[in-house]
């Protein structure tokens, strides 16, 4: 194994400045910075992380915890914040670790107090939990945290979101506007800030163009592909809805599986559109009309905001809200 006065050898620098580069102990310039780290990576030298932590009282570790489920395409989505996220990481050279809470407020808070428990410097957080009084009591660490994707009940701390309520009002629109007035919403748990955002904005949608809310055109149910079907099939046979919404792109995928086995046309019969965008999305038959949002660049935020709390000691709380955009293709 590689050692540092390998490392010193190869960059040509003294072993005292390779240890200032790694743990940030004096100023080193940025051209020895880079001589160093490239002579690391040449030699596959990792630092002792556990001395080092000890020296300077900061693991290079941070924590993510993200809701995923076995059968849910939403795992793409976290996984897009996680690389996001990653990519700043490994350029300041930290480390991350994942949790996964699978949407369950008990595995989520046994994975925080799993933290707590562990060298950590900070912490991300999709929460599962919809008031932030359930965590007060267990993110207890001596670390910042930073939540991302849903907004809890009450928490004014830092945050990084998108603008779910614009890019849902802007799709229920652009539906009115070709004609629509049965619009069908399908949605996974409400309660969750982004859940109840999007069907905010279906209802402003509505009331501003002068349409009353219909509540039998609003159908709740467990985020999965089998409800989207279910949901889909009920507004569509019972309801008489001429266009579907789907707030998440599981039931989105239901939603379409039904239409697709009642041999219904799209946009013809049925105008649909979906939540997130992926690859999929662009090449089912008509392409898919979509609320895109910027998962990667979410997860790039947080640990931006996080880092700042670590490195500079920024007390100030930010609470970020990106944009969402609506995307128009052959499914309206």
């Amino acid at each position: 194994m590689a050692s540092i006065k390998d490392v010193a050898r190869v960059a040509n620098v003294s072993t005292a400045t390779v240890s200032h580069v790694i743990n940030e102990t004096r100023y080193v310039s940025e051209e020895t910075k880079l001589k160093v780290f490239q002579a690391m990576k040449e030699l596959d030298y990792k630092p002792n992380l556990i001395a080092k932590s000890l020296r300077s009282r900061k693991s290079m570790i941070i924590g993510l915890i993200v809701p995923m489920q076995y059968a849910d395409t939403s795992n793409f989505f976290f996984m897009s914040i996680a690389n996001g996220i990653e990519k700043i990481v490994k350029e300041k050279g930290y480390n991350l670790i994942l949790g996964n809470s699978h949407e369950n407020i008990e595995t989520e808070m046994e994975q925080i107090k799993l933290f707590n428990s562990q060298l950590i410097d900070g912490l991300i957080i999709a929460p599962a939990a919809d008031h932030y009084s359930q965590y007060e009591e267990h993110l207890t660490g001596d670390y910042p945290v930073v939540f991302i994707d849903r907004k809890p009940k009450d928490f004014s701390g830092d945050l990084v979101m998108a603008d779910s309520h614009q890019g849902t009002f802007d799709a229920i629109h652009s539906l009115v506007q070709k004609g629509h007035k049965r619009i069908g919403f399908i949605t996974g748990y409400l309660g969750i800030s982004t859940s109840d955002d999007r069907l905010t904005a279906y209802k402003r949608a509505y009331m501003q163009n002068n349409l009353t809310v219909d509540p039998l055109l609003m159908a709740e149910g467990p985020p999965s592909f089998d409800e989207g079907y279910r949901l889909a099939e009920k507004l569509i046979k019972e309801r008489k809805a001429t266009a579907i919404f789907a707030a998440n792109n599981v039931m989105t995928m239901g939603a379409l599986s039904f239409i697709n086995e009642s041999n219904l046309k799209v946009p013809e019969d049925i105008a649909v559109i979906g939540f997130d965008d992926y690859d999929w999305m662009r090449i089912t038959n008509p392409p898919l009309s979509v609320v895109q949002q910027p998962s990667f660049e979410m997860g790039e935020h947080a640990v931006r905001i996080l880092l700042d709390k670590i490195d500079n000691k920024i007390i100030e709380e930010e609470q970020v809200i990106l944009p969402t955009k609506y995307v128009s293709r052959q499914s309206v």
